[in-house]
């Protein structure tokens, strides 16, 4: 793909790739978010599953202030505001491995507001990428397809796990740039201890959202392509998605709203409140964030040894 300044030549001229991120990191927890089962990874398929995990009739989900805590930790570390109040909602979808049949996650009153990252460039430039918000929610299982040769397994150990789903506005340019972001979010979240980062077990994924337009137009429809978790394999994706579209629209279509034809993945919808609120107060103290300490080091003057 020739680009020039981050943009894509395409038949008609040059083109413009806008990127926005939904992070989706585990919380660094020994218990899930709603249940005391433990989240640890690689157990024993369904050996960590409560009556709360599993759905079961009449079971009650109660909050894991740890999480709650963690998510609050999270959003400071990220210079976002902090919600004093919060409410989780219903996501209703069908998965099956997700037994519930919805997912307990946050809507309109996410527990961290708006905040931002600067990312480090190639070239050394320093650019800040703005998020829109932060979220708790529960995790789905996990359906297992070679296990036997005509029949999917379900191993609902991840069911319930806690998650942080991290939102970013559509600052980004190009993939180079998304990868920069991934590995900064990635570097914030292990050195306050909220999430390990191990994109290989599935702790930090990534939802990338991508749309072309040509530059200084409106935004462009955008897809999504859904649970990336590999930092270069977000770099292929982007490159990929953004060629589709400049190629579909040249030749005469039209993007289309929704999943990109690379994700395997379903969309879920909002539905009615799941009565439970959490109230963020104070914490206690919380370490100064990475991006400050190496400010401060940055400014601090050099002293010189003696001869």
């Amino acid at each position: 793909m020739a680009e020039k300044n981050n943009l894509i030549s395409g038949a008609t001229g040059d083109w413009e790739i806008v990127l926005g991120l939904e992070v989706h990191a585990q919380i660094d927890s020994n218990a899930k978010l709603f249940s005391g089962a433990s989240a640890e990874f690689g157990a024993e398929p369904n050996a960590q599953v409560s009556l709360v995990d599993a759905a079961m009739p009449g079971m009650l989900p109660v909050i894991n202030w740890f999480c709650v805590e963690q998510a609050v930790r999270t959003g400071l570390g990220l210079k976002a505001q902090i919600n004093n109040y919060s409410v989780f909602d219903r996501k209703n979808y069908f998965y099956p491995d997700l037994p519930q049949g919805y997912q307990i996650s946050q809507f309109q009153q996410p527990i961290v507001g708006t905040g931002a990252i600067e990312i480090d460039l190639a070239d050394g430039e320093v650019k800040e990428i703005g998020i829109e918000r932060l979220h708790l929610e529960q995790d789905a299982g996990k359906s297992l397809h070679d296990q036997h040769p005509n029949m999917s397994y379900v191993d609902l150990n991840r069911s319930g796990v806690a998650l942080m789903e991290i939102v970013s506005d559509p600052d980004m340019r190009s993939a180079a740039e998304a990868q920069a972001y991934v590995k900064k979010l990635r570097a914030i979240l292990r050195y306050l201890g909220t999430c390990d980062g191990n994109m290989e077990q599935g702790s930090l994924r990534a939802d990338v959202n991508v749309s072309v337009r040509k530059p200084g137009d409106p935004l462009g429809t955008r897809c999504e392509i859904k649970n990336v978790n590999s930092i270069r394999f977000i770099g292929q994706a982007i490159e990929y998605e953004a060629r589709r579209q400049v190629d579909l629209i040249e030749d005469g279509g039209a993007v289309e709203t929704g999943l990109s034809p690379i994700s395997r993945s379903a969309l879920f919808k909002p539905a009615k409140t799941e009565p439970i609120t959490i109230l963020a107060t104070a914490f206690g103290s919380w370490p100064s964030a990475a991006a400050s300490k190496k400010a401060a080091f940055s400014a601090s003057p050099t002293s010189t040894p003696a001869s």
